[in-house]
């Protein structure tokens, strides 16, 4: 259970390839074909992606590994984007000391929820955070105007100090120079391939997130934490002080929801309170459950799963349902679009709801269960007796 295997090493490279060579896998079709409308390689969904993933993975640290379902999560992701802009104020537009203002002010900030908030257990605690969640929107949307510019949002004025600004620098957010908006761009057939410098530094950072995130679910500190989840009270029977394991799990989870509110802003230099909305929190729920919460792999495929849906599905209009189904008699092609119409484009919540309800009911365990059961089929031996699983709870 405890410490990296050679299977956890060959797992993470396999999580580096895919990661790194996300701009092909994503654009399966040639930009002329019918089917272009499903290719997601473009810089901003799949900075999206990383970005997503790494909100889920914090957070499934906390619910995945403890149990404790927090809906406030969105006030870290707001407080990490509102970190990065005033870095882009006060000095430049180079992220990274924004970033580590995020990570940092998320921190406190959850340091502050984290120890009101584990007060209380099950719905109470859930209530807690969402209470703390809306309280900082609330804030941010009138009280802490000055702050936060309100409903305009924050963003950088030409009359901003900047103090470490010069003519030599970018005017768009930068890593020591390197824009983050700069892409190169390779033509193969009909493919176009898009490369990005914002999504390679993304990724890697989503590749660390990922590498510490499993080495906590292989560490003591994890182990402690499935044991919470487990029973916690029979650990409070046998004396073990459960509350400090917590709140680190709490902090630790809100210092990656800050990472992923703070690379939001490195991609648009704006942030709003919009994204200390309940519903941002609750997204965040939707994709660690529909992913696999408790796994390692899961809430990243959840994260990916839903913004695939926001920005791919809801962008399929009338149009172009005719044009898929003009190859088809009138009568057949309308009766389709009828069908149809309703899951996509402005109605594509409604494929998610029925997306959510049936992993609920048929695959409790999320995507990654119907993994297991479809690998479980083909590790089979031919006299029908399962082959013994080599792979771990967590994975």
């Amino acid at each position: 259970m405890l410490g990296s295997s050679r299977q956890d090493h060959l797992f993470l490279l396999f999580v580096i390839v895919l990661t790194l060579a996300t701009p092909i896998l994503l654009q399966p079709f040639p930009e002329n074909s019918a089917m272009a409308q499903f290719n997601a390689g473009y810089p901003d969904l799949m900075q999206r992606f990383a970005i997503y993933g790494i909100f889920a993975m914090g957070f499934n640290i906390l619910f995945g590994l403890t149990g404790y379902l927090s809906f406030g999560h969105a006030a870290f992701l707001g407080v990490g984007s509102y970190s990065v802009v005033w870095m882009y104020k006060l000095l430049s537009f180079n992220v990274l000391p924004g970033l580590a203002l995020a990570v940092a002010a998320s921190a406190v900030f959850a340091l502050f929820i984290g120890y009101v908030s584990l007060r209380r257990s099950g719905i109470y605690f859930s209530i807690l955070t969402l209470a703390f969640a809306q309280m900082s929107y609330n804030l941010a949307y009138s009280v802490l105007t000055p702050l936060t510019n309100g409903e305009t949002g924050l963003q950088v004025y030409s009359n901003d100090p900047q103090y470490l600004l010069n003519p030599q620098s970018p005017t768009s957010p930068h890593i020591f120079g390197w824009a983050m908006n700069d892409s190169t761009k390779l033509t193969l057939g009909g493919w176009e391939f898009t490369f990005n410098n914002g999504y390679y530094f993304t990724a890697i950072i989503a590749i660390l997130a990922f590498y510490i995130s499993m080495r906590i679910f292989r560490s003591p500190f994890g182990l402690m934490l499935r044991a919470v989840k487990t029973n916690r009270r029979r650990l409070d029977y046998s004396g073990v002080n459960t509350k400090p394991y917590m709140l680190s799990a709490f902090v630790i989870s809100g210092m990656y929801a800050g990472l992923a509110g703070g690379l939001l802003a490195a991609m648009d230099p704006l942030a709003g309170a919009e994204r200390m909305q309940w519903t941002a929190s609750g997204e965040v729920v939707l994709m660690t459950i529909l992913g696999g919460a408790g796994t390692l792999m899961g809430p990243v495929l959840g994260a990916g799963l839903i913004k695939y849906l926001e920005n791919i599905f809801s962008k399929i209009n009338e149009g172009v349902l005719h044009q898929w189904f003009s190859w088809l008699p009138d009568w057949l092609s309308d009766s389709l679009i009828t069908v149809v119409k309703p899951f996509v484009g402005d109605g594509w919540h409604l494929t998610l709801g029925l997306m959510f309800v049936l992993v609920v009911v048929f695959l409790p365990g999320g995507m990654m269960e119907g993994a297991r059961r479809l690998g479980g089929m083909f590790r089979n031996k031919p006299d029908g007796k399962p082959v013994r699983s080599e792979l771990r709870p967590a994975e």
